[in-house]
């Protein structure tokens, strides 16, 4: 080989394997990991007679830049819900003419902080943390040696690392806005959370956020919450339980679902009791699901922007890293817009 020095890539083209493999196997993570035993031993063996050595200088004070970045997820690059956030960030990455690599951790903590370390040793000039709904969760200790960004994540508690998320208050406000330009004053119930945003699913953070916004666009429109009607999960058969419970006390003029797949449900249980969409019940949503434009008729939503999320988080990252990692941590709110389809109409 010469003088120059072995990387990662030079071990991993001899073995016929990734260069994530050769850097989790070489710092010793690839027993647990599941990395089979022949591969462990290959990737050694080769390490070994080609004499490489890593590269531990923290990444975000490696002299040279590589004009390569890493997006490491929980599960955005397989959902489908979460598809335009990594449009977003590569879309950015582009613009920037940078390359972006990815891994996924599938919620797996120690996977994630491997990959975070393989990412290092890689080596990039900044790295995305993100999940594909806002979640709450310790920064691994991975991302304090350079430039970094977390992406619908939030700390417990105040962190250095700059923080993208969307504007759920904002995109509360949006949704009760609807309700009352479009002339309802009352009658207006909540399926997804009781009003207080007690009750909500474990890990919905966005909720409270939500509800937030909700009641302050309403309370200064001097219009109050009919009702509101917990469930456990955000799921079709739970929107569709909450309504048929809600139907069995009250006459609704409108309902706000605090998430599509409720609403969803929220239609099939309005059907069933004779009542059309919207001219018997408005309803209005959040997220934007590929499935509510296919509803008939289509579902009014407040979308979260995916597509933005992932290209503000690169643009910061950027920033970021040309900065060498000296900026605060400041949160940055992407707001949130509305698809106004069929599903909302003045109260009759």
């Amino acid at each position: 080989m010469g003088t120059r020095r072995v990387t990662l890539a030079d071990v991993a083209k001899v073995v016929g394997v990734s260069q994530t493999t050769v850097s989790l196997v070489l710092s010793g993570r690839g027993r647990d990991l599941r990395i089979s035993e022949e591969v462990q031993r290959r990737v050694l063996e080769a390490a070994a007679e080609m004499e490489y050595r890593r590269n531990r200088v923290p990444f975000g004070r490696r002299g040279a830049r590589t004009r390569t970045i890493a997006l490491v997820s929980d599960s955005v690059v397989s959902s489908r819900l979460a598809g335009d956030l990594v449009k977003g960030a590569l879309g950015a990455a582009r613009r920037h003419g940078v390359t972006l690599l990815f891994g996924e951790s599938e919620g797996d903590v120690g996977f994630e902080r491997s990959l975070i370390e393989a990412m290092r040793d890689h080596p990039v000039d900044g790295i995305v943390l993100a999940a594909a709904h806002t979640r709450a969760m310790g920064i691994p200790p991975g991302l304090t040696g350079g430039p970094a960004v977390l992406l619908n994540v939030l700390p417990p508690e105040p962190a250095p690392l700059p923080c993208v998320l969307a504007d759920e208050v904002e995109g509360g406000r949006t949704a009760a806005r609807v309700l009352l330009d479009a002339g309802h004053g009352e009658g207006i119930h909540l399926i997804g959370a009781d009003p207080t945003g007690v009750d909500v699913p474990p890990g919905r953070i966005a909720a409270l956020d939500r509800l937030t916004g909700i009641h302050q666009e309403l309370a200064e429109a001097g219009v109050a919450v009919a009702s509101g009607h917990p469930c456990r999960w955000w799921l079709p058969e739970h929107g569709f339980r909450a309504t048929r419970e809600l139907l069995d006390r009250h006459r609704p003029r409108a309902l706000i679902c605090l998430d599509d797949r409720l609403a969803f449900g929220a239609y099939q249980a309005l059907q069933d009791a004779g009542l059309a969409v919207p001219d018997d019940v408005s309803v209005v949503s959040f997220d934007d699901h590929p499935v509510a434009s296919w509803l008939r008729p289509g579902l009014t939503t407040v979308a979260l922007p995916h597509h933005d999320l992932g290209a503000k988080a690169v643009d910061l990252l950027l920033a970021e890293a040309a900065q060498h990692g000296t900026g605060r941590g400041a949160v940055h709110r992407v707001p949130m817009p509305v698809r106004s389809r069929g599903s909302v109409a003045p109260p009759r």
